[in-house]
Parts: structure tokens; C-alpha cells; sequence
């Protein structure tokens, strides 16, 4: 594993040279790409989130385009349409900006829900549907989107099928003042975006990916899992816990969690980790937990500390009664 651990180095520091001070975001990223996912940067205006999304794409060797979300957008804008071309008597297809393999959708929830609704095939099953007409989307493939989750005006909350394709949603906050000092200084001239220069090929990245899969998770582990998900739909302030896709999330991710610290198998740690970031937009509250003002995040740090960890004695082997 150590040379996924090199790849993630690489591409991180690569980041970094944009975004300063976040490490742990930029980590999350990184193990969005490598798990397969996508990935969802919510929070306050200028903290950096669409900086972050073009640095990710720019280090990468890949093709990439940028939606900019309007209420005014139709979904033939982001996925393309067919137009008659009189000279062969026939219809062509002119693909939209979906068909790269880095897309950033920014600021998704300024779309209409038809135009978010869109995105919903080609994250989930990496293809589009055009006047009956199905086009694979090129590999790898990857929806980067952020949000501002303040402001309400003109804005379509997404629904929660689309917020579960999802893989992770992250924030940034804002930086410490000795970064932001740092960053004004890096500021002076030029932005080092425009500087940032590839460093991982597609090929790379694909053996990467794929290497990840690799990645031995233990049995006890594996119910671990499932008991955090299984405790997000029992609890009694959440109306509506984590799907089998939260699962599988927690899952893939652990699995390049543990790859990019340099091991071959996942611990109870990776998952502890990640379960925020992978499990906090897929729960809806009860109406009595809004009221107090919890969180998705106070409820799953409560079900982190109550949901038993396997010791060490338990990893390889199954819980009794189940095979």
C-alpha cells in the first residue's frame, strides 16, 4: 500500500498549495476520488469550497468541466440534447458538460429539482439517457459539488435520493489567522491555482482505484458497520436513518482510509472517522429534535460512543449467530 500512500502525498500537497490549513478536507477528497464516489462541499460563501473542487481537478491528468447552477438551467444544459443536422438528414448528439471525467457543479442547489434530478443517473450508474438513447460517461468519473447551506433564497434544497448518491459531504470553515495571513500573502500577485500543474495521470488513478478494492476488511468490522446503521434507524430522534448506501460508503471509504495510511486492512478507527462525513446528510431528524436543535452530527457522535468497537480478539471472525 505504500504506493497508494506516495499517490495520496502527492496529490494532497498538490492541494495544499491552494487550500491552507485543511488538511482533513482535503484527505476526505482524496478518498472520495479513490472509492469511487462523489463528493459534497457545504458551507459559507468564500471559505474556499469551489477553490477546493478545481484544485482536485486541476492535479488530476483528466478531463474536467464546471456547471454553474442556475433556477434557470434545463437538464439539456447538463447532460446535452439532440439536434437535426440537415446536411445528413438525421439527429446528433451534442454532449453536455457531464460528459467529463471531473464535473464540479456549483452551487447545485441554485438548479430546479428537474435539473438536479439529471444528475441522479449518471452519478449513480455513470450514464446518461437522451431522447431514448443511452451514452456511457467516460472512466474515471467524478460529481463534485458545493453548496451553501445558509442562504434559502432561490435556492432548491436537494432532495434526499440525490443527497444519498453522495458519498461524502464535507465542510471547510474558516481558516486559522496564521493561514489566512499565509494566504494573502500567497494571494499577492496571482491566484496558485492558475500555477497548479497535474500530478497524478489517469492511469495512475485508475490503478489506484482499483487497488484500494483490495483493501481486507475484517468480519468484525464489517458488522460494526452495519451496527451503526442499524442504530440510525432505530434512534428515536431520527425519522429517517442511514440506506444500505451508507453502507456501502462507510465501506469503500474505510477501505481507502486504510490504504492511504499505508495499511492493507481497515480498523475500527477508519470507520469512526469517516462515519460523519459519510452518514450526516443521509438522516433525516424527528420534528422534536429539530426543535432542540441537534444536529445529524450530535446524534451520530452519541451513536459513536454507544455502539460497541470490536477488540482485537474479534477481528477476523463473525459475531455468533451470524455466518
Amino acid at each position: 500500500m505504500t504506493i497508494i500512500t506516495s499517490f495520496c502525498e502527492r496529490l494532497i500537497s498538490n492541494i495544499e498549495r491552494t487550500i491552507i490549513g485543511k488538511r482533513d478536507p482535503i484527505e476526505f477528497s482524496v478518498i472520495g476520488l479513490l472509492s469511487h464516489g462523489h463528493l459534497l462541499i457545504e458551507d459559507v460563501p468564500g471559505v474556499g469550497k469551489t477553490v477546493l473542487a478545481r484544485s482536485l481537478a486541476r492535479s488530476l491528468e483528466c478531463s474536467f468541466s464546471r456547471i454553474q447552477f442556475t433556477p434557470d438551467m434545463l437538464p439539456s444544459d447538463v447532460i446535452g440534447v439532440s439536434i437535426f443536422n440537415q446536411a445528413t438528414r438525421d439527429f446528433e448528439f451534442k454532449p453536455g458538460p457531464v460528459m467529463a471525467q471531473i464535473v464540479l457543479t456549483d452551487e447545485i442547489n441554485r438548479g430546479t429539482p428537474k435539473t438536479q434530478s439529471a444528475l441522479l443517473e449518471a452519478m449513480e450508474e455513470r450514464q446518461i439517457t437522451v431522447d431514448g438513447v443511452t451514452y456511457p460517461l467516460p472512466h474515471p468519473f467524478m460529481v463534485l459539488a458545493t453548496q451553501n447551506p445558509i442562504e434559502y433564497e432561490g435556492t432548491f434544497p436537494l432532495p434526499e435520493a440525490q443527497l444519498d448518491r453522495f458519498q461524502l459531504r464535507i465542510q471547510l470553515g474558516y481558516p486559522a489567522p496564521k493561514d489566512e495571513i499565509l494566504m494573502l500573502k500567497r494571494q499577492q500577485y496571482r491566484h496558485p491555482l492558475e500555477d497548479l500543474e497535474p500530478v497524478v495521470s489517469t492511469d495512475e488513478l485508475t490503478g489506484a482505484q482499483t487497488a484500494v478494492k483490495e483493501v481486507y476488511v475484517s468480519p468484525a468490522v464489517e458488522c460494526y458497520i452495519v451496527d451503526l446503521i442499524n442504530e440510525t434507524r432505530r434512534h428515536p430522534e431520527i425519522s429517517l436513518g442511514s440506506s444500505p448506501r451508507g453502507s456501502l460508503s462507510l465501506y469503500r471509504t474505510g477501505q481507502a482510509r486504510a490504504a492511504m495510511m499505508g495499511r492493507d486492512f481497515v480498523l475500527p478507527d477508519d470507520i469512526k472517522a469517516l462515519a460523519l462525513a459519510a452518514l450526516a446528510h443521509r438522516l433525516v431528524l424527528s420534528p422534536g429534535a429539530r426543535l432542540r436543535n441537534l444536529s445529524p452530527e450530535d446524534l451520530l457522535s452519541q451513536i459513536l460512543r454507544e455502539v460497541p468497537v470490536p477488540s482485537a480478539k474479534q477481528v477476523g471472525t463473525y459475531p455468533a449467530g451470524i455466518d
